[in-house]
């Protein structure tokens, strides 16, 4: 047993890198080391075989970019986060009347959109002032960015 640990050295450190790395893959969100991982164990087939310490690498470099290569924009589709719309989105296009003068300078303007109050910006960044109509263009945290209504 002592000598095929001391014979195989090598390749005991691939497979255990191997191991490690299908670790990582298995505690993490999102894929980020399986490719490495099969790069590991293409190393350590290749030590097995006796194959020099340099050939191991470049077959764990060459295994793992392949593999990377071959599956990421797949990968990259499957796990594409979708934004999920709230109901705060659907006012956006809806239009309401400017309660306070709206100026971005002094950071100051309310709208009141839908039967609600809101914070409002100027998408332009002209002022617009009080009574004015806008349409909401789009949704900046608790801020509406608006334009006057043509």
């Amino acid at each position: 047993m002592a000598e095929f640990f001391s014979e195989n050295w090598n390749a005991i450190l691939w497979f255990l890198a191997a191991i490690g790395l299908l670790l990582v893959e298995v505690f993490t969100v999102q894929m980020v080391s399986i490719w490495f991982c099969l790069g590991a164990v293409a190393a350590t087939i290749a030590a097995l075989l006796g194959w020099s310490g340099t050939n191991q690498l470049l077959v764990f470099f060459l295994v793992s970019a392949v593999a990377l290569a071959a599956t990421r924009p797949l990968v990259k589709n499957i796990l594409r986060f979708r934004k999920v719309p709230t109901n705060a989105d659907s006012i956006i296009g809806m239009s309401g009347p400017v309660l306070e003068k709206i100026d971005n300078t002094a950071q100051t303007g309310r709208v009141r959109v839908n039967g609600l109050d809101w914070t409002a910006r100027s998408a332009g960044g002209e002022p617009i002032g009080e009574g004015a109509l806008i349409t909401v263009e789009a949704i900046e945290g608790v801020k509406l960015i608006v334009r006057p209504k043509a």
